[in-house]
């Protein structure tokens, strides 16, 4: 008797362990682009190497880069970008955690509208942010795509007045992540 409880025990919990596992799901290549418009200058940046994971039981999403991987066309923008701007050798990483606010079963193929409220972490600073998106499912993978806007000002990113009307104090960013189920 004692032996079945035991098997019965260990069965149940690898069932809940599978249950939870097959509840999430992971991006390793997402992409997330910038853009600045001013009046004298446009910037855009993207990197294709953003980290994430959407927990479909608890609605948590997580997302990471490294800021140096984002691309500019001019590279003489892009070492300004990561030596004067974000300072990326001692701020290296930028990440958003947070929760997906609706109830959406990700198994069924569809496309919902979302938003996520959490904390974005960039130059160092956190701040609470909400993040307006779309996710399309077909059952086993799943697109995010969304856009918002970073005030500068607001992670302590400091432009020099020199350069201050080539840099919009308002960057539009993009995301468009694709995940997989992870088994």
């Amino acid at each position: 008797m004692k032996r079945l409880f035991i098997v019965t025990l260990l069965m149940s919990t690898m069932a809940v362990f599978h249950t939870a596992q097959a509840q999430l799901y992971q991006a390793q290549n997402g992409e997330i682009s910038f853009f600045s418009k001013t009046p004298l200058e446009n910037i855009e940046a993207v990197s294709k190497t953003v980290n994430s994971i959407i927990n479909s039981a608890t609605n948590e999403i997580a997302v990471q880069m490294r800021i140096t991987s984002f691309v500019f066309p001019n590279k003489l923008m892009q070492e300004h970008f990561n030596e004067n701007y974000l300072e990326s050798e001692k701020y290296p990483m930028a990440s958003f955690k947070g929760k997906i606010k609706e109830t959406v079963d990700l198994k069924k193929p569809g496309t919902y509208p979302v938003t996520a409220s959490g904390t974005a972490t960039i130059h160092g600073v956190s701040k609470p942010i909400e993040i307006k998106g779309t996710i399309v499912s077909d059952g086993n993978q799943l697109q995010l795509n969304s856009q918002f806007d970073i005030r500068l000002q607001d992670y302590q990113i400091d432009i020099p007045k020199i350069v201050f009307a080539k840099i919009a104090e308002v960057i539009e960013v993009k995301s468009k992540i694709q995940f997989v189920q992870k088994k």
